[in-house]
């Protein structure tokens, strides 16, 4: 019987803990030729997320879980989960039940027919404002164009992927993650799916613009050198107008002399290459800093405590009684 583990990072998730279960089970009963496990990331939740689990997994043997020290985000949380999965396959599923468990039989029947790499497409977002579909458009848009590999639009983390794609991805060790980037770059057979992704079941989202506009600069930064690339192009052709001006400036000095006018244009010249310069550092400054924290080779992540050692203490009173 193969074996699929339900990867699910969590963070402050107390609320829609019993409704996720209550569907995850309901789904994986209508698929038994399957055996199931449900790993869940707990990334530093300060709720009740964790006892929850603890009781959950004295119920339901199929329940593994994992305490990270403290809240990684979720990229890092995945990647614990690729370092743990004990499955043939993984199903990456958020806790938040936006993205509905009952799409994943259909993910199993395609993995079957020999895809690798199931990804779920959202077609439809309910209970998301037009401002963040927009945003999120213009993003994959910008990061297509910037990258060498294949970017798939409104493609997440909901997928199906098979062990051979896990491997690869636990190969890849960096600190700075953008997931959604290396789907695309370890390749292997992929295969479209579609899903209307709901409204959250219960509590907030904990995604908030900074926290999206630090993903997007990940995504950016982390698969492309084009905004180096664009720096370098744009002081090109600054550098050729300054001298075209300079040119300009000197003929103009022989044939008719000189004057103090046009202190305004030079201030304003000054200012505007200045401004160029400290935007063009910048860029250069967020590739360093990526550089530096990769140079520290730090553990991505720590783990507090997991299911097992709960199994492991209980394994050893039990001998002592």
């Amino acid at each position: 019987m193969k074996k699929i583990t339900i990867l699910i990072p969590a963070y402050n998730e107390e609320e829609v803990l019993p409704q996720l279960m209550e569907r995850l089970n309901k789904v994986t009963r209508s698929i038994p030729q399957y055996a199931f496990e449900y790993l869940f990331i707990n990334d530093g939740s300060s709720d009740q997320t964790l006892e929850i689990l603890k009781k959950q997994k004295i119920q339901d043997s199929r329940i593994r879980y994992m305490d990270l020290s403290r809240n990684f985000g979720k990229e890092t949380a995945m990647l614990a989960g690729f370092d743990n999965a004990r499955g043939d396959a993984v199903i990456i599923l958020d806790a938040d039940l936006q993205q509905p468990p009952e799409t994943i039989p259909e993910m199993i029947q395609w993995w079957e027919q020999g895809y690798e790499d199931v990804y779920a497409i959202r077609k439809k977002r309910d209970g998301e404002t037009r401002r963040k579909e927009w945003t999120s458009k213009i993003f994959y848009k910008v990061i297509d164009k910037m990258s060498p590999t294949k970017v798939y639009p409104q493609a997440g983390d909901f997928r199906l992927l098979d062990r051979k794609c896990i491997d690869a991805l636990k190969q890849i060790r960096e600190n700075e993650r953008y997931t959604k980037g290396m789907y695309g770059w370890i390749g292997f057979k992929k295969k479209e799916i579609q899903y209307v992704a709901d409204e959250r079941a219960a509590g907030v989202t904990k995604w908030s613009w900074s926290n999206l506009f630090k993903l997007a600069m990940d995504g950016i930064t982390s698969y492309s050198t084009v905004p180096l690339k664009i720096w370098s192009y744009i002081g090109f052709f600054i550098s050729f107008i300054a001298f075209l001006f300079l040119a300009f400036e000197i003929g103009k000095t022989f044939l008719f002399g000189t004057d103090v006018a046009g202190y305004p244009t030079l201030l304003a010249a000054i200012l505007f290459l200045g401004g160029i310069q400290l935007i063009s550092l910048g860029v250069i400054g967020e590739y360093l800093g990526r550089v530096f924290v990769e140079t520290k080779r730090r553990p991505p992540y720590f783990i507090r405590e997991t299911s097992e050692d709960e199994s492991i203490e209980t394994d050893d009173k039990d001998g002592i009684e």
